[in-house]
This record gives C-alpha cells, structure tokens and sequence, in this order.
C-alpha cells in the first residue's frame, strides 16, 4: 500500500474521479500497474487483501495479480464491490481468463443493478470472442436480444451491449454479417460518459476494421 501510494498522483487521480471512481485511491498509472503485476505476477492472498483495503488501486492491481484458477471462489464477492465501470472492466478482464459458469454470467447480465450488469455484460463481451463458454448459434440469439434491448438499457450497460455485439462481429465471418446487419438496424448507441473524452465506438466500423487487422495478421503468420 506503501509503494502504490508513492506511484500515485493528482493528474491520474483527477482522471479517475472523472470516470466515476469512488473512494479512497492513490492515481496510479497503468505503467506501473504493468511493472507491479510483471514483479508480483501471482500471488492471490495479497490479491484478496489488497482487495479488502477498499483503494481502489490496491483493487485494480488486486485483479491483476490474483489466481484465475479459483476466480469462482471469490468472483462473487468482487462483483458485490463493482461501483465503477473502470473497476468493472478491471474485474471483467480477470474473470475473463477463468472458466466462469455461463449461467453465472447471464444472471449478472440480467441483473437489476446496473454496475452488476454492466459488469456481466463486460465479461460476456470478452469471452464472446473465445471458444467457450458461448456457441456461434447462441452468439446470434444474443444479437436479437441486443438489438432488441440495448436503447432502453441503463447507460453503463448500453456501452457494453455494444462492446458485445462487437466482439460477435469478429468471432466468426458468418457472425461477422449477423453482427453487421444488426449495428446497421441499432444504429448510433446513446452512453454518457461524464466528463471525459471516452466514446461508444460505432460497432460496425470497429467490426470492419478489426476483422481487416485480424486477416491482415493470418496472412503474414502464414
């Protein structure tokens, strides 16, 4: 706590309060968040106490260097805590890289509160984009749901509802024509992002542009 109170700074605390973090924090960069995780790497009960401090730092750096493997024993209890989409996002990318129970992430999705959707809907946009847990069929009965639902959603979720559909576009070619045809008909998504310069990209053109990038990648790996 010592060490990550010396790394922070007023500029970076400002921008985070600016993005809704609440709390106690310490404004630390993402630089050294990366050099803290590289000299730590994995030790999960300095995780849970870092996390148990309630700074909102200790927290980010806590999902970074905790154990996926027994995510499922303490996912429950980080989600309980999301009160910002930064530390929403920050839990999501951890839980992404463990084998979280789909129907686990479709009641968080479902969830009346909204930083608890925001957050399942976050993590559902990150592993839509794997193997698992989520087939390619069950992928497009989500874009009818999206499509359906995404302009009445509250305002964190719309922006991950768009982050899903997406991640859909780029997971397969066939999704890829599904997704598009579904960000044509939603058209422009709606999100306020406070007092910052962050957007809701338009999912279509990222769609394009990231299917572009991956094919030009393939190619040169062959």
């Amino acid at each position: 706590m010592k060490e990550l109170e010396s790394l922070g700074n007023e500029q970076f605390r400002k921008t985070y309060r600016r993005h809704g973090v609440k709390g106690e924090l310490f404004g630390v960069s993402s630089a050294h968040f990366g050099t803290l995780k590289k000299k730590i790497k994995t030790d999960h009960d300095l995780a849970l106490q870092l996390w148990k401090s309630g700074n909102y730092d200790a927290r980010v750096l806590a999902t970074m260097i905790a154990d996926p493997a027994v995510a499922a024993t303490v996912i429950d209890d980080l989600v309980k805590d999301v009160d910002s989409y930064p530390i929403s996002d920050a839990v999501a990318t951890y839980a992404a890289q463990a084998a979280i129970d789909r129907k686990k992430i479709e009641k968080w999705m479902r969830s009346k509160d909204e930083w608890t959707s925001s957050f399942g809907w976050s993590l559902f946009a990150r592993v839509a984009r794997m193997e698992s847990p989520f087939s390619p069929e069950e992928l497009a009965e989500y874009l009818v749901e999206i499509e359906r639902d995404i302009h009445r959603a509250r305002n964190r979720v719309k922006h991950n509802m768009n982050s899903a559909v997406i991640s859909i576009g780029v997971r397969s070619e066939a999704l890829q024509k599904r997704a598009l045809a579904a960000a044509a008909r939603i058209g422009k998504v709606e999100v306020d992002h406070g007092d910052t310069d962050c957007k809701t990209p338009d999912a279509a053109e990222y769609i394009k542009k990231t299917a572009a990038r991956l094919k030009m990648k393939t190619a040169k790996a062959k």
